[in-house]
């Protein structure tokens, strides 16, 4: 775990796959339907969008919806592309009171040398268990 600012702190992929299959705490996908239903989901992960396509606009149900997982009394791991919105999602659950971590890479991880995401780091990268529809 890497310590972050303004939320709990940031979890390698392999960890989060640990705490989510140990029961230790809850993973959950912060991104677009569209992105889960085309470039893929982890089986078992809660979905709260971060945000809504079209337009990016922030998912006016997110706090109600993250406040109802903390109710499970366990730490949310969020997830998104590549680490960045599920950032901004982690630290908006700490303002909500709820210790909060972000996977770093997220679901497909950083952009590689040829502009491609999957082959740098990641949750598919490191070969967790994903589906695709």
């Amino acid at each position: 775990m890497h310590a972050a600012e303004g939320y709990a702190g940031e979890l390698p992929p392999q960890t989060a796959h640990e705490w989510m299959q140990s029961g230790e705490a809850v993973l959950v996908d912060v991104r677009t339907d569209a992105e889960r239903e085309w470039v893929g989901f982890v089986p078992g992960a809660q979905v709260v969008a971060w945000k809504q396509w079209p337009g990016m606009a922030l998912n006016p149900d997110f706090d109600a919806r993250i406040r109802a997982l903390a109710q499970q009394r366990k730490p949310l791991m969020l997830l998104c592309r590549s680490g960045v919105r599920s950032m901004a999602a982690a630290r908006r659950a700490t303002e909500l009171g709820v210790t909060a971590y972000n996977v770093m890479g997220g679901f497909e991880g950083d952009l590689d040398a040829q502009a491609q995401r999957g082959h740098k780091n990641g949750w598919r990268n490191a070969g967790l268990p994903w589906r695709q529809n």
